[in-house]
């Protein structure tokens, strides 16, 4: 429920308003922004909200209970405010968004209309569109923990406890040649094993993408030299002769935990869960049911 100040409530009893939307975006890494359908900039909570950003609502519904509201924001880019530069680097990804309902003549008359988080960015023309998606929309996500034969922790946190600082899982080298769009030949790598960086991490140090990282899809050897295969290509081209580092992936196994990682202690699957097989096979004179574990 919301509740009106007395001059608020006064002034929206009035026979016109001075109402206008502003919109506070909180990026993950801290960056505070503020944007305003306004024709002139307005100030509060201690955030400077830009009218010249070209920051506008487009689309948006409302519902009620838990159902995923839908909205959009649309504006063009400009560099005293939203870069081109930072929506291709991501840094809007899943940024708070604070709508706020303001009497543009006293901005402390306002109200906080709803809290929601950027999700899809789209470019196109010089322009972005960002989706604004309810906070409810979390609720979709998996919390917790599920039995599975595979460990659901991420190589290197704090469950994991691999250090990946440790040379031995880190490599670094440079573009030798672009075969595709996610496809490149590389240089750097010859020591490591076929496979050793599927699953991991590519991260640029130098060119256009830097700063960037990509998860690594394959890692091959053949005759012609090391090959790495990213999921999805990085917000700009690929270019040869730019420099990366890598570090090793994990397939969620038991036996790459304790093979490859020597990790067994800290895994965090269930490896002796028998397999669906199992679950609805039925006792014979040829299986072995006898409750031994699956992995000594």
């Amino acid at each position: 429920m919301r509740t009106l100040t007395a001059a608020l409530a006064e002034h929206l009893d009035g026979d016109a308003t001075t109402m206008c939307h502003c919109w506070r975006v909180t990026r993950r890494d801290g960056v505070v922004l503020g944007f305003t359908e306004h024709d002139h900039d307005l100030r509060f909570d201690g955030t400077d909200f830009l009218a010249a950003s070209g920051f506008r609502a487009a689309d948006s519904e409302a519902a009620s209970g838990l159902s995923v509201e839908a909205g959009e924001v649309a504006g063009g880019f400009s560099s005293a405010a939203i870069s081109e530069a930072d929506v291709i680097a991501g840094r809007y990804d899943g940024a708070r968004v604070d709508v706020f309902q303001v009497n543009w003549q006293a901005p402390d008359q306002r109200i906080l209309l709803r809290v929601q988080e950027i999700g899809d960015v789209v470019r196109a023309g010089g322009a972005f569109r960002a989706e604004l998606r309810r906070l409810t929309h979390k609720l979709d996500q998996v919390q917790g923990r599920i039995y599975g034969r595979r460990c659901d922790a991420v190589l290197g946190d704090g469950r994991c406890r691999v250090n990946l600082s440790n040379p031995a899982y880190r490599g670094s080298g440079a573009i030798m040649a672009v075969l595709g769009e996610t496809r490149i030949r590389v240089t750097g790598l010859d020591a490591a094993m076929a496979g050793f960086y599927r699953y991991g991490m590519f991260r640029f140090v130098g060119g256009a993408n830097a700063g960037h990282a990509c998860d690594i899809e394959d890692h091959r050897k053949d005759a012609d030299g090391v090959t790495l295969s990213l999921w999805l290509p990085p917000p700009l081209p690929l270019v040869a002769g730019d420099n990366f580092t890598v570090t090793a992936g994990c397939d969620k196994s038991f036996a790459t935990c304790g093979g490859t990682f020597a990790n067994r202690l800290n895994f965090q699957g269930f490896p002796h869960m028998p397999g669906t097989d199992f679950a609805f096979g039925y006792a014979d004179g040829d299986a072995v049911h006898d409750g031994r574990a699956l992995y000594e």
